[in-house]
């Protein structure tokens, strides 16, 4: 997607991943937001469950955003489909409504499944989405073990003390 990037619109990326069935869960600086971050983000990050049949939903969520390789200064035959997906263990993209990144297996995360059943369910503009629990978040962001991301840590811990008491 050549050009300037297009304008970040966290609700329409998720109403479109909900609305193609894909199975996710949040991930990243939006899932600490949900948690009470003050961070401030301008991409979606999401953990998908890489079933075939998620895959190839996913393929045509992705396609239907008008998907592209973000960071990429020439065109690049890329075509999102879930054949491209199942070869692919990240992803960072631009899409018509901003960027997001797709994270097969995030450093520090549990398997899918686990991640996905521990997840915080939310209800968002008539949608329920799956968020990384914080002791999830708190693993990846340990493993990511980038300055941002320790710092990020020390954050969402703090968090995690406010709600523990109460």
């Amino acid at each position: 997607m050549p050009g300037p990037l297009p304008e970040f619109r966290p609700l329409e990326l998720l109403a479109r991943l909900v609305e193609g069935g894909v199975d996710f869960v949040i991930v990243g600086g939006y899932a600490m937001v949900v948690h009470g971050s003050a961070a401030i983000t301008r991409d979606l990050d999401v953990c998908y469950a890489a079933d075939q049949p998620n895959l190839d939903r996913l393929g045509t969520t992705l396609i239907a955003l008008e998907a592209g390789l973000s960071g990429v200064a020439e065109a690049v035959p890329f075509v999102p489909d879930g054949r491209t997906l199942r070869r692919t263990q990240i992803l960072t993209l631009v899409t018509s409504a901003g960027r997001l990144d797709l994270l097969r297996a995030p450093d520090g995360a549990p398997g899918y499944a686990v991640l996905a059943e521990r997840a915080l369910r939310v209800e968002l503009e008539e949608m329920t989405i799956k968020v990384a629990s914080l002791e999830d978040l708190i693993a990846m962001k340990r493993a990511a073990g980038r300055p941002k991301d320790l710092l990020a840590v020390e954050e969402l811990e703090a968090i995690q003390r406010i709600l523990r008491e109460g």
